[in-house]
């Protein structure tokens, strides 16, 4: 028997995340290491699954099948395309960074977890309670169920797991919180409950009504494999009925555009990424985010292409309103996080506008985005929160000058926020170039339209920079101290991919082009033919 490396690479951080809750209490610098260790060896994994694949091979590699509920034809059934193994590398890439950049975020010496948990000084020198431990496990196990979820090609398995990433989630957004509340009051944890418990409600019914959908699904197909039913469609042995494909692909894209978010699914986002830890908050939109979008393309057109079709106008049209949307609201925030937050739900916009333009370019520029996106707001974000950390504030009034006193920490902040708009020369540039191509060939005015959001992420951008980091140094930032060595291991591999990935872009996609010929295929879609007008 082959090595299973799929299952591998997502059992890695599952038995590393029990591991990581083991530690003992006093031992809170080895459960950071091990957790980071442990990242480490899922990226080995995740590259070796970069190293195996064979663009121009079968759709689905490195595949897996066993038996799992044989009365109800479930399976363990696993395999990677070109779009599932770039998202696999886009989490194993982030999740070390992630761990590095909240190091010190859970530590028992903080005064906000410490009341968070009712505990206090005497708590915290007996060790009683394991945040930092806990910390550490949450984020592995996000990762390991992301993984999996990348790797299922079993509708049931994968829903089991779409779900199940969102109890893990649901303590890190509401067990730890952000910096800037350090020294807050008791409504900074009525916040973070709040924000914790709108995005389990809000992404739990999305999934009762998937699971709704999967249920009619396997009434209607008589098994959960995508194989399967690829297979059925092609022998002409599984025909279903135009209302009942157009109500399940309803019941899946519900559940999918409320974690991706979608307008107007996505209002639990700025709470979320506002209240979170900066880590966290690149946790929930690079990564965890990424599979809603990510299961558009393999569940909805793949399952359910005609209907897929059907609803292309309208989820365009939300699609448009996701950008611009987004884009005005993160004009007018006041909050460095929120911004962010609003600025990727303009973003995803822009990834569902390329996956339902049913072209090869607007579906390779939406899994481009998805990579590239995951980047760049890391990059964004975690400069973000390491300002937050010294200041104290996510105000952006509360800051100004800082490029006088943390030049360093400016430069990087000002590339990643290039990057947020898109500025040729960084990878989104070339993602954001080909969604909008796509789209333009089959729907010019919606690509006309969604071009302003370019516009208005330029404007949203400069002028946080011009406030946060320009201008006379204010009292507050006087003695700010400028990134740190372990901060600058975070963020320069990050900057350094942008660059690389906005210059030479065709690794990746060498990667996913097949994958999205595929999905074209699935669809029975060609892209436009170019027209030339006959010389006069």
């Amino acid at each position: 028997m082959s090595f299973p490396l799929l299952t591998a690479t997502a059992a890695l951080p599952a038995i590393g995340a029990v591991a990581t809750a083991a530690v003992p209490a006093e031992r809170r610098t080895a459960a950071k290491w091990l957790a980071l260790l442990v990242s480490l060896g899922t990226l080995v994994l995740g590259a070796v699954q970069l190293v195996r694949f064979e663009p121009g091979g079968d759709r689905y590699q490195l595949t897996e099948s066993h038996a799992w509920i044989k009365d109800f034809g479930v399976r363990y059934e696993l395999g990677v395309d070109g779009i599932g193994v770039a998202l696999i590398a886009l989490t194993a890439l982030l999740i070390p960074f992630v761990i590095a950049a909240g190091w010190h975020d859970a530590d028992p010496s903080s005064s906000s977890q410490l009341r968070s948990s009712g505990g206090g000084p005497k708590e915290t020198e007996n060790y009683r309670w394991r945040p930092t431990q806990g910390f550490f496990a949450l984020i592995l196990a996000v990762e390991a169920m992301v993984i999996l979820s990348f790797e299922a090609t079993d509708v049931f398995l994968f829903y089991i797991l779409f779900e199940a990433m969102l109890i893990p989630m649901y303590f890190l957004i509401g067990g730890f919180g952000d910096r800037a509340h350090e020294h807050g009051d008791e409504a900074a944890a009525t916040q973070r409950s709040y924000a914790a418990v709108k995005f389990l409600l809000y992404n739990l019914v999305g999934g009762l009504i998937m699971l709704a959908a999967v249920i009619g699904l396997y009434d209607v197909a008589g098994t959960f494999s995508l194989d399967e039913i690829a297979a059925a469609r092609a022998n002409g042995s599984l025909d279903m009925a135009t209302n009942t494909e157009r109500l399940l692909f309803l019941g899946f894209f519900f559940a999918f555009a409320v974690k991706a978010p979608l307008w107007p699914l996505h209002t639990w986002l700025p709470n979320a990424m506002g209240e979170a830890t900066a880590p966290v908050a690149v946790l929930i939109t690079a990564v965890v985010d990424k599979v809603g979008t990510f299961a558009m393309l393999r569940f909805c057109l793949q399952l359910f292409p005609e209907a897929s079709k059907w609803a292309t106008p309208v989820i365009l049209v939300l699609a448009v309103i996701s950008i611009i949307y987004g884009a005005l609201l993160a004009v007018g925030q006041r909050d460095i996080k929120r911004l962010v937050a609003y600025a990727s739900i303009s973003h995803f916009g822009f990834i569902v506008m390329g996956i339902f333009a049913m072209t090869t370019q607007g579906q390779s520029g939406a899994t481009l985005y998805m990579v590239n996106h995951g980047i760049s707001t890391a990059a964004l974000m975690l400069v973000a929160g390491f300002l937050i950390s010294r200041r104290g504030s996510r105000l952006i009034a509360d800051y100004g000058g800082v490029q006088k006193v943390a030049p360093v920490l400016a430069g990087t902040f000002l590339v990643g926020g290039l990057a947020t708009l898109s500025l040729p020369g960084l990878a989104p540039f070339v993602s954001e170039f080909l969604v909008l191509v796509g789209t333009f060939s089959r729907y010019p005015a919606i690509g006309v339209i969604a071009t302003l959001g370019i516009v208005l992420a330029a404007l949203y951008v400069l002028v946080l920079y011009q406030r946060t980091m320009t201008g006379p140094v204010k009292a507050e930032v006087q003695g700010m101290p400028d990134l740190k060595v372990r901060e600058l291991l975070v963020v320069a591999p990050l900057i350094a991919l942008l660059v690389f990935l906005g210059v030479y872009p065709k690794p990746l996609t060498d990667i996913v082009n097949p994958a999205v010929q595929h999905t074209m295929s699935d669809v029975h879609k060609k892209d436009p033919e170019p027209v030339v007008e006959a010389a006069q």
